[in-house]
């Protein structure tokens, strides 16, 4: 096949994507901003031999991919704010279980129910912290239609090496954006399989791993498994009394994680040769600081963008070894979420925020001020 050149939302982009990735399985709930990438799910999987199925909620939808993932199937969901929230007891059961699996988050303007049509990106530190106890998961965050594509792709490799819940964390204006988006044939789009034992049945321990990420066996493939939120050992068996087990699991979930930050790090660096500030940011507001730089540029200001397009696990070592920048303007439509990040690596004194309450995306204009003002000391 020759590369295909079509004209999809974000949205639609994103269940193309996943298609590509070969998701098989889709549950989910319709919720503003997302809908499309259900109804565009709901067309496309029985025309490649694939389940859709409406659940009565984000509860049951999240449970359900869990399920499909365990079956063998590769599998996802898609919400927005509200769903999000609803989703987190079974995003820890993901994560406990190690099972691989993507959610998208279109996300919109809250708290609660907010602002259902308009933009927002303040589930950021919903994405890491929203289950209870200690976990790593990752999330991407997507700048236009064709990340969407190729990011949903990724996040599907990355579910399936690491067992792990991913999180493509888009936003409306993203979402609900129409651009060119490229796919490329399908002898060149990279898929990653799940780990398959190779021990004989009698011999599988379902949780040992030497390398942090043990090996899958699903139901039917003649193994016994078994999964359980409780705390387990290597075995999948319940030892919810035994501290050492905790230590010893709780320990390994998070570092295949975060001993692979390196390996999982993506962010595209724009003018920051040379730059004396440095704005960050990512998804939509990635490209309106994109904008903002070339501004900036053409008037001799030497700045540069820093776009995150994995936030979690966030690049802390990358940030800690930036030392010529002397100030970081952060541009996020929310009050404030990857600032923290920021100045936790890099100290209070050089972050300056520059935030969006949600309903609208950062004009270019609005972030050449702020270059402008943080430039000339004012």
């Amino acid at each position: 096949m020759k590369k295909q050149i079509k004209f999809y939302s974000g949205n639609e982009a994103a269940a193309e994507g996943a298609i590509a990735a070969g998701c098989r399985f889709f549950a989910g709930y319709p919720i503003t901003p997302s809908t499309e990438i259900a109804e565009h799910m709901a067309l496309r999987l029985p025309q490649v031999g694939g389940i859709f199925i409406q659940m009565e909620d984000e509860l049951a939808s999240m449970a359900a991919i869990l399920g499909a993932s365990w079956a063998g199937a590769k599998a996802m969901t898609a919400t927005s704010g509200p769903g999000f929230s609803l989703m987190q007891e079974n995003i820890g059961l993901g994560a406990i279980t190690e099972t691989p699996c993507v959610v998208i988050n279109v996300q919109r303007a809250g708290p609660s129910t907010g602002m259902p049509t308009l933009v927002g990106q303040a589930d950021v530190m919903q994405a890491r912290w929203g289950s209870h106890g200690d976990y790593e998961i990752i999330a991407l965050s997507p700048s236009s239609p064709q990340e969407c594509f190729d990011l949903t792709i990724k996040a599907f490799n990355l579910a399936e090496e690491y067992r792990v819940p991913v999180i493509v964390l888009m936003d409306e204006s993203v979402g609900h954006m129409f651009e060119k988006v490229v796919i490329p044939p399908k002898d060149k789009i990279k898929i990653v399989e799940r780990k398959k034992p190779k021990a004989k049945p009698s011999e599988y321990l379902p949780y040992k791993a030497d390398d942090f990420i043990p090996a899958m066996a699903c139901a039917g493939e003649g193994y016994n498994v078994h999964v359980t939120g409780l705390t387990h050992d290597e075995r999948g068996y319940p030892q919810a009394t035994d501290p050492e087990v905790q230590e010893r699991m709780v320990k390994r979930l998070c570092d295949k994680i975060r001993k692979n930050e390196r390996k999982l790090r993506d962010i595209e660096e724009y003018e920051m040769d040379d730059a004396r500030i440095a704005i960050v940011s990512f998804g939509i507001s990635g490209r309106s600081s994109k904008a903002a730089v070339k501004m900036a540029r053409q008037h001799g200001y030497k700045v540069g963008l820093i776009r995150l397009r994995t936030i979690w696990p966030f690049p802390d070592e990358y940030f800690e070894k930036i030392s010529d920048i002397k100030k970081f303007i952060i541009a996020e439509i929310n009050y404030g979420q990857i600032k923290l990040e920021v100045e936790r690596n890099v100290g209070k004194e050089r972050v300056i925020l520059l935030p969006k309450f949600g309903g609208e995306i950062h004009k270019p204009y609005e972030i050449y001020a702020k270059i402008k003002e943080v430039y000339n000391g004012n």
